[in-house]
């Protein structure tokens, strides 16, 4: 049940905790965590109940292991490898602002977010879960999802177009 959905979940704690190291330890962690609760009942949506335990580790590790400020810097080698990345084909005119930036820019971007809003881009965007699916993975409403995911957007379209 967890096995296919390991990518995802290594994606997503990568952009939690904006480091390839820290969110192997976050998805070791989290595997043993569903491993342990894999008996407590039917899980109806196991790539969501997946990145929901993901998610609560991180912030539980986070929590333990950073700092309570955080400076973020430039990891030249990780912008240069986002920056070889293909690019998806956009959509709609925000998907093609965001496309336009450049891949490297995007990510920068992404980190730059508050972790409440980075994570609901992280899971629709790149992981592309539903709303209902993310509203169960963080513990809000459908409305609230819809909400961060608007203002994280606005946010991604005002940093990448002002440049």
């Amino acid at each position: 049940m967890v096995l296919p959905h390991l990518d995802d979940a290594y994606g997503l704690a990568r952009w939690l905790t904006g480091n390839q190291t820290d969110a192997e330890d976050v998805v070791q962690e989290a595997c043993i965590r569903a491993l342990a609760a894999l008996g407590a009942g039917v899980v109806e949506r196991p790539r969501a109940w997946v990145l929901t335990i993901v998610r609560n580790t991180a912030f539980t590790w986070l929590a333990k292991n950073r700092p309570k400020t955080v400076m973020l810097t430039a990891d030249e080698q990780f912008l240069e490898a986002a920056a070889a990345k293909e690019t998806r084909a956009p959509a709609n005119p925000e998907d093609e602002l965001i496309a336009s930036a450049g891949q490297a820019e995007l990510d920068a971007a992404i980190e730059a977010l508050p972790h409440l809003f980075r994570e609901v881009v992280v899971m629709r965007d790149i992981n592309g879960l539903s709303y209902r699916e993310i509203a169960e993975a963080v513990g809000a409403p459908v409305g609230t999802v819809m909400s961060r995911l608007a203002r994280a957007r606005a946010q991604l379209i005002d940093r990448l177009g002002s440049r």
